[in-house]
């Protein structure tokens, strides 16, 4: 595992795209916690048609699919919190950044992963950058600041999580099918809980952003479990998080946020942190 295959490379960051395009149409709803709610059925329904077609994974996988699929209903809500108060370009940054050095650590913690020196000082830029994106003449909402910082945190549980269940399961298809099932599954109580109604969908321009959100999502983080059965969960997570610079410029264009000097230079450092990872 000491560096990553180019096809994985690749994918990863073909991941990190469309992460970002799901996080802008998340951020441009009316009701992001409905939003989200849709997106996770959409995922959930896909999951559902695609297990009669796949194996059972190993029963020794069956908690840590458990354990993130709650863990990712908890990020969820918590993203949704943070950008009622807070930017994408300012959020989003945030809460990326904090996920990879978390990873490292509970990789480390919890299955024995060590990275090299390089690859180190590339998640240090990685995250450094992320992070850099964030800050900007625009004072940050302290609510939004520890809101984004929780969704990192629950970033970091699901993805160890996952990094340790899919390498047990037997086969990474079947093991994120059914981790999405128990993600979907508790959203619509959810829902409920907080807005004290059921969600409902029409046929509208809000319904089709969320169940193409729901689409890409389930593609998007497919993608990262599958690559985390042979990779270093860290240096997938590096590479993941470079999503930011597609969120920098899609919210640019689509949600009329400043890209600007300074956040070109993250950029830069946010590249060269996750070319050091691939090695």
């Amino acid at each position: 595992m000491s560096g990553v295959a180019p096809l994985v490379v690749a994918l990863v960051l073909g991941s990190a795209l469309l992460h970002a395009t799901w996080n802008v149409l998340l951020r441009s709803g009316a009701d992001r916690l409905w939003s989200i709610t849709v997106m996770s059925l959409v995922s959930g329904l896909t999951a559902a048609i695609a297990v009669g077609f796949l194996p059972v994974p190993a029963m020794a996988s069956w908690p840590y699919a458990l354990g993130s699929g709650l863990l990712q209903v908890g990020y969820c809500v918590f993203l949704v919190w943070a950008y009622e108060k807070g930017e994408l370009g300012q959020v989003y940054p945030i809460a990326r950044g904090a996920a990879p050095l978390l990873v490292a650590v509970g990789a480390a913690v919890f299955a024995g992963e060590r990275l090299s020196p390089v690859a180190l000082g590339g998640l240090a830029l990685v995250s450094g950058g992320i992070v850099g994106l964030s800050m900007g003449r625009q004072r940050l909402h302290l609510h939004a600041t520890l809101l984004a910082l929780a969704s990192g945190g629950f970033i970091a549980a699901y993805m160890v999580c996952d990094g340790m269940g899919v390498r047990l399961s037997g086969h990474p298809v079947a093991y994120f099918a059914w981790m999405s099932l128990a993600q979907a599954a508790p959203m619509p109580f959810v829902y409920f809980a907080l807005r004290r109604r059921w969600p409902a969908v029409g046929l509208d321009r809000e319904a089709a952003k969320a169940v193409g959100g729901g689409l890409i999502s389930i593609v998007a983080y497919g993608v990262v479990v599958w690559a985390m059965a042979g990779a270093q969960m860290a240096k997938v997570s590096g590479l993941r998080e470079t999503s930011i610079l597609f969120a920098a410029v899609l919210a640019a264009l689509f949600l009329k946020e400043r890209f600007t000097a300074r956040r070109a230079v993250c950029a830069g450092l946010i590249s060269l942190g996750a070319i050091l990872l691939a090695g």
